[in-house]
């Protein structure tokens, strides 16, 4: 019986990591997979989603007619035709994956080699797993080392009818026959707002959200909330804030839905659809991690110090053990964790660093701390904010609303953490994640030449400001809230 090196349980973003590390490695690995390589990270999430917010975009720019052109005759949209382009995407990305894959079967120079069998696997053991296919059979597994990285599932509540057709998860939002003439969305965290914007970009449905929170994405600081739900308004999405939901069902077709609002009078709402967007738990339920001794925490995650479970064996990574369920984490995570296993005593991940991107309209992009995180942990900080006013490119490109909001520690300006809302937020935070894992300061960034018209010049004039340099003056803007510059 041949026994792996490594045995990757999952071939999304965490699992393709952790084999290609290996492989570099000249590891012997097995890769069990039961349903899509790729998993979120393309399929029904990370790149499906981002593919079809790109096309509403440029669908929402070409229906404005404030921008010196207009489209002849009116624009004509179908979902199934967006949804087409989406699986084109992804198909394309697959592709290379897949190739890639079966390149690697073949053994490299210094004895790597990859091997992907599909299946469901489940331990029978500390040092084995076996792996039912699709024909009924089973295949043991036997390892010196295993890696959890089978990713997470749409949260799917008690009470609420999830149908995959009238009642829907993320998994289930691309199989819609058209564009719904109205839904609600359950849930105001990332993918909600992420989903709400695009079929909102594309003005064919109106969105409703239900919130608990007194505002939407409640993890964020209240400005940058409040930023993105003025958006959501402007484009006549209706937020239930503070809002109980008491009841979903399905009658005749549609969904009907019972909130208690902030005022707490109830209020009965029909709509044709409905999309629930409360999270995601890891998909770790059917692994038999009781039989390998991996200990799992209340919401199914892998209990983890370092990438290693309980079983000094057995390692996981990503949304496994849903501590940041990011694609750049998990591919973090899981390159760490073939580092950890084969004693190579890799440096460990400055979470500290890292970044996001939120696909909403505004678009949201945040690396480090914001001021939300920073008062809970007790930390002190300075605080510039910047509005997009008074940044040549955003005057350039004629979308002004947003800001940029940098976060210092006082006295030595070490650089905490960057918040970005506008357009093209996400090509300003790349740079400060670097800085923030280097150490870096205020001085830092006021001394680099940042290119010109850019977004980052917004970064460079909050670090600026904070070091009392700035080109444009809070003493001539602040009174417009156009510049801010405080302690917190």
């Amino acid at each position: 019986m041949t026994t792996w090196d490594l045995c990757v349980l999952g071939a999304g973003p965490a699992g393709y990591a952790a084999a290609m590390r290996a492989h570099d490695l000249g590891k012997r690995v097995v890769v069990v997979e039961k349903e899509r390589v790729g998993g979120a990270g393309i399929h029904a999430g990370a790149l499906s989603s981002k593919t079809m917010w790109h096309l509403s975009n440029d669908y929402a720019v070409a229906a404005r007619t404030d921008r010196g052109y207009r489209a002849p005759g009116g624009l004509d949209v179908s979902y199934p035709s967006v949804i087409e382009s989406v699986r084109a995407a992804v198909s394309e990305r697959r592709a290379l994956l897949d190739r890639q894959l079966e390149s690697l079967t073949t053994p490299s120079a210094n004895g790597g080699q990859v091997t992907l069998v599909r299946g469901a696997a489940r331990f029978v053991s500390p040092q084995a797993v076996e792996v039912k296919k699709s024909d009924g059979t089973v295949e043991k597994i036997d390892a010196e080392r295993f890696l959890i990285a089978t990713g997470s599932r749409p949260r799917c509540p008690d009470g609420i009818p999830i149908d995959g057709e009238i009642v829907v998860t993320s998994d289930h939002i691309e199989q819609l026959p058209h564009f719904p003439e109205s839904m609600v969305v359950v849930g105001a965290g990332v993918v909600g707002c992420e989903y709400a914007t695009i079929f909102a970009n594309f003005g064919k449905t109106k969105i409703k959200i239900i919130d608990r929170q007194p505002r939407i994405l409640p993890f964020e600081d209240e400005d940058i909330a409040e930023e993105v739900a003025q958006s959501f308004e402007s484009m006549g999405v209706v937020i239930h804030r503070a809002s109980k939901l008491e009841s979903l069902e399905i009658k005749d077709g549609k969904v009907e839905y019972v909130i208690t609002n902030a005022e707490g009078r109830a209020e009965k709402i029909r709509v044709e659809r409905a999309l629930v967007s409360i999270g995601r738990v890891p998909a770790t339920s059917d692994l038999g991690l009781d039989v390998a001794g991996v200990q799992v925490d209340r919401g199914g995650g892998v209990v983890v110090t370092d990438t290693r479970s309980t079983n000094p064996r057995v390692y996981a990574a990503g949304d496994a053990t849903m501590d940041i369920a990011l694609v750049n984490v998990a591919e973090l995570e899981a390159r760490y964790a073939v580092e950890a296993m084969f004693d190579m005593k890799p440096r460990a991940i400055c979470y500290e660093a890292l970044s996001a991107i939120m696909f909403l309209k505004p678009e949201v992009a945040s690396v480090g701390l914001n001021e939300l995180k920073a008062k809970e942990k007790g930390i002190p900080y300075r605080v510039g904010v910047v509005n997009n006013r008074l940044i040549g490119r955003n005057i350039a490109m004629r979308e002004t609303h947003g800001f940029v909001k940098l976060l210092a520690a006082p006295g030595t300006g070490k650089l905490l953490g960057l918040r970005v809302v506008g357009p093209e937020a996400s090509s300003a935070i790349q740079g400060l994640a670097f800085l923030i894992d280097a150490g870096a300061t205020l001085d830092d960034i006021d001394r680099c030449v940042h290119p010109h018209p850019a977004i980052t010049e917004g970064v460079q004039e909050c670090a600026r400001m904070l070091l009392d340099r700035s080109v444009m003056k809070v003493s001539v803007f602040g009174r417009e809230g156009l510049l801010r510059c405080g302690e917190g």
